[in-house]
């Protein structure tokens, strides 16, 4: 049984995802690990495949003629692994976004950390930002405040804390392992037997929230999710997304939305639709005041996210 297999999903990422590969083959040479390290392409167009199959020959590829989506791309690799309920599956799994360096004892212990806690099903490296400033790694499991200072920023102190789902950089600079809602997906390692529990990522979701709804499940079915802060990983953020940002909004509120009809109570869902749909208009009227093509492309994403909430708010 493989120790551990990488998954990274890449779409015009090429030479992000080409230093991401170097340095996640470096690290994995400095480890006793077996693994195995998987890329599914979701039908790039500059040339990012045929990148990896000249420079990685070792990588398995599996290559998309369209984009499917982070959930279902990464589900095609753990299918092909033999997941969900397949024998001489890898012991674990390790979710890598093509826009990371991932440094050289970062898999070493992520792994041992599993290894030495059993109930732990995911558990997540600290992440950087690529000039060494915090990047929050993990969150609580999102709630109506996160929701309400996602779409209505106040006080920028008020970002940092507890009520917007953040954990205290302190936490993170004792270097211990610390308990969390969910960890970052850009590096996120799952034990194989988790995956078997309670099965593939939810293909409902296109992009975004699918990590959050997976660990979430795993919770319900008695798993912990921790941060392991000794292990390290620069993470840049956003090099996919940033190449469609208005239909990245409009992504982003349409996965959050399943999110929480999956999650919440019908009570708290209601609440949720109702605070989407207000705020979701307020951010419209405020990039109204742009008029560069950007912001009318973000307000135009908006205004859909506000009737989506409100379709949603209806029952439809």
């Amino acid at each position: 049984m493989t120790d551990l297999a990488v998954v990274m999903v890449t779409w015009n990422v090429r030479e992000w995802a080409l230093r991401a590969l170097e340095s996640l083959f470096r690290a994995l040479r400095r480890s006793s690990l077996e693994a195995t390290v998987w890329v599914v392409d979701n039908a790039s167009a500059d040339g990012t495949a045929e990148a990896i199959a000249a420079a990685f020959p070792a990588v398995r590829r599996l290559v998309n003629a369209e984009n499917r989506g982070f959930a279902a791309a990464n589900n095609q690799a753990l299918r092909a692994m033999g997941f969900p309920e397949g024998l001489g599956t890898p012991r674990y799994v390790w979710l890598l976004n093509p826009d990371t360096e991932v440094t050289d004892e970062a898999p070493g212990r992520l792994v041992r950390f599993m290894e030495e806690t059993p109930r732990a099903g995911v558990c997540g490296p600290r992440l950087l930002y690529p000039d060494g400033r915090f990047q929050h790694s993990a969150f609580a499991f999102p709630g109506l405040a996160q929701l309400f200072l996602d779409l209505f920023p106040l006080h920028p102190r008020l970002l940092e804390t507890r009520l917007n789902g953040r954990y205290p950089r302190s936490w993170y600079a004792r270097g211990r392992p610390f308990p969390v809602g969910h960890p970052l997906g850009a590096a996120m390692l799952v034990r194989g037997e988790a995956i078997r529990m309670v099965g593939l990522l939810d293909e409902g979701y296109w992009i975004y929230a699918e990590e959050v709804d997976w660990c979430w499940r795993m919770a319900r079915a008695g798993w912990e999710r921790y941060c392991v802060p000794d292990a390290v990983v620069i993470h840049v953020g956003g090099a996919s997304a940033a190449q469609a940002r208005p239909e990245m909004v409009r992504a982003l509120w349409a996965s959050r939305l399943r999110l929480y009809r999956r999650h919440y109570p019908a009570w708290k869902f209601r609440l949720a639709c109702g605070l989407l749909a207000v705020g979701a208009g307020w951010q419209a009227r405020v990039l109204g005041r742009r008029s560069d093509p950007e912001g009318r492309a973000l307000q135009a994403a908006y205004r859909a996210v506000g009737a989506m909430a409100v379709e949603a708010l209806r029952g439809r």
